[in-house]
């Protein structure tokens, strides 16, 4: 089973941006829990990351073909960009869609995600431990 999963805007600023939302640890503290959790899954897993939106769609639409199921974190793309959400909708692969924080308990504009709707679930407000959840019900689901 090859998973990739895909972070959005910001995410490689984790351990420095808003603690207090996101937690202490570092992108490279989460990279390497996930990559751990996932071999103990016997689930191959890529993680990428990208500020950019159009590569974000260039990694969705390179996993048609490639991997069996996709995690995202869309970062603040989630709220607006249907760019995104057509890239999901047009390959036939599972996506979960995970959020650190509680994007509910947010400001308002947060609260509304855009992409979700291409999605298979949504897994939001238990941390970097949330990315480990939506393995597990990829896993769930594809086997």
């Amino acid at each position: 089973m090859n998973i990739l999963i895909i972070n959005g805007p910001n995410i490689n600023m984790l351990g420095i941006r808003e603690k207090d939302i996101y937690g202490g640890k570092t992108y490279k503290d989460m990279c390497d829990l996930l990559y751990k959790s996932a071999k103990e899954m016997g689930i191959c897993t890529v993680i990428v990351q990208n500020n950019i939106e159009g590569e974000i769609i260039n990694y969705i639409q390179g996993a048609y073909g490639k991997y069996d199921g996709i995690i995202i974190n869309p970062g603040a793309y989630t709220h607006y960009s249907i760019a995104i959400y057509d890239a999901l909708k047009a390959i036939d692969i599972p996506a979960v869609e995970v959020h650190i924080s509680n994007i509910q308990v947010r400001e308002e504009f947060r609260r509304k995600s855009v992409t979700a709707g291409a999605c298979i679930g949504q897994i939001c407000g238990f941390g970097i431990y949330g990315y480990i959840m939506a393995m597990l019900a990829l896993k769930n689901i594809l086997e």
